[in-house]
């Protein structure tokens, strides 16, 4: 492993099997941090308080969390990708004695996160070191209350991490009334989106995109969170939620998620594609 260096400004900087990951201080907020990977935000960490979610699509993924069951009752949940552990540590302090599992294949960047930005020992919070897909399948059936997919290598999701194969072993670890949440990044004609909804339409009985409007409209390259469920979800509390952050975000669903699908279809294994790449700067 590459040895750290601590920079004057107190950055940390360290080589891990995803690239350079750098902790750099939040000048706001006391005990908070940014993690970089190659330069691009990746996760925001308050150690002080996990509950504060700064990047908007972690706060609509918190929406998720906090409307996964009544308010503080715990849930078992996998987290699919976890860089600095920010929803799993949100959830964990939101809804104490929760069961959780990380998959995260950078075990040099779970160990520098651990090491920096330690957890709370009373977490029920594992983190395994591994392909996000390989331990997914390996999950117990039925289970999960919640899945949380983030998964990323480099600035891009894998291709394997995309289709409907993916989405339906998904299903097979969710209870009945479990939810699915991903996040995802695409821009222009949002033709990655697009094949998203298809391929969670395929499987799931319900299914709504979140995204901030000039991402939907295709004038920037952003994030764009997903959710899935068999039952019904509370589309109402997340419409309103989502319109209340500091960054609004818009809700697709229902007949207007059929028109934004625009007659893409689910992608299987055979044909999946990792998401674009984004454009310089886009996420500085």
């Amino acid at each position: 492993m590459a040895r750290k260096q601590q920079g004057s400004n107190g950055r940390i900087s360290e080589r891990v099997g995803s690239g350079l990951a750098e902790i750099v201080p939040d000048r706001d907020r006391a005990d908070a941090w940014t993690l970089l990977l190659d330069g691009a935000p990746q996760s925001h960490v308050d150690l002080a308080d996990p509950t504060h979610l700064s990047f908007e699509y972690q706060r609509r993924l918190g929406h998720l969390v906090d409307l996964a069951a009544a308010p503080g009752k715990p849930v078992t949940a996998l987290h699919l990708g976890g860089g600095a552990l920010t929803l799993a540590r949100y959830l964990a302090a939101s809804r104490p004695r929760s069961r959780q599992q990380v998959a995260e294949i950078d075990t040099a960047l779970t160990e520098l996160v651990r090491r920096e930005l330690p957890l709370d020992r009373n977490w029920q919070l594992r983190v395994r070191g591994g392909d996000a897909r390989d331990i997914l399948a390996r999950s117990p059936e039925g289970a999960a209350d919640l899945v949380v997919a983030d998964i990323f290598s480099g600035a891009r999701i894998p291709a394997h991490c995309t289709s409907l194969e993916f989405a339906e072993l998904v299903a097979r670890a969710l209870r009945p009334d479990g939810r699915y949440a991903v996040n995802i990044t695409d821009g222009g004609q949002l033709a990655f989106a697009r094949g998203q909804v298809a391929t969670l339409r395929a499987v799931f009985a319900e299914v709504a995109l979140i995204a901030d409007p000039t991402v939907l409209r295709g004038r920037r390259f952003g994030n764009l969170v997903l959710v899935a469920a068999r039952q019904p979800l509370p589309l109402d509390e997340l419409t309103r939620r989502t319109a209340g952050d500091p960054f609004p975000g818009r809700m697709e669903n229902g007949p207007r998620l059929v028109d934004f699908q625009a007659g893409a279809v689910p992608v299987t294994d055979a044909d999946a594609g990792p998401s674009p790449a984004p454009p310089p700067g886009a996420f500085q």
